[in-house]
């Protein structure tokens, strides 16, 4: 089990967009992958969820977690082997943590939380809630957005992570993630 939770190693660089939902994290990675022409990890949780949601019209539980974070870490080292240089992901394991501990459980699995440390990223874009909440079958806390991005930031100072927060409309916070994408590249 342990190994299928594990991030293959690479030279790549990889930056994750972590934050609460409908903050636009998933239009941004898909933008910036194709701006920069590689590879993008999609969150795995959302096909996941989605098809649990169409069989049980239910929404996740804390025994999803873990078959949620294996399907996120296949696919990202999937990825990376179709990336160069650079591979965006729309998450990772820390925020399938911040889940567990915010939403479900107010722990995380161990065999989760050692992934979710030990796996490391370049930079974080931390996407703040300044951008419309979108309801659909997954979404349902309109009104805890504040509370959960102060968690994910939370999350990102206590673990010592590189991260930047994007505000604003979809150009500013693009143009913000080229912006430190290409420092991180040039190094």
């Amino acid at each position: 089990m342990e190994e299928k939770l594990e991030q293959k190693p690479s030279n790549l660089v990889k930056v994750v967009l972590f934050g609460p939902e409908s903050t636009g994290k998933t239009t941004l990675a898909r933008d910036l992958a194709r701006h920069y022409h590689t590879a993008w990890v999609p969150e795995y949780a959302r096909e996941y969820l989605q098809q649990k949601w169409d069989r049980e019209k239910k929404t996740c539980e804390p025994q999803d977690l873990l078959p949620i974070a294996i399907g996120q870490m296949a696919l990202e080292n999937s990825r990376s082997e179709k990336a160069e240089r650079l591979l965006i992901c729309d998450t990772d394991l820390l925020e399938t943590k911040v889940y567990s501990e915010a939403y479900y459980t107010g722990d995380c699995d161990p065999l989760l939380e050692k992934y979710a440390l030990k796996n490391t990223y370049d930079l974080y874009l931390l996407t703040y809630i300044d951008t419309p909440w979108v309801k659909d079958d997954l979404r349902d806390k309109p009104n805890e957005r504040e509370r959960m991005y102060a968690y994910f930031r939370d999350t990102l100072e206590k673990y010592q992570r590189n991260f930047v927060i994007l505000k604003g409309n979809q150009q500013e916070r693009m143009a913000a993630a080229i912006e430190h994408i290409d420092n991180l590249l040039e190094k």
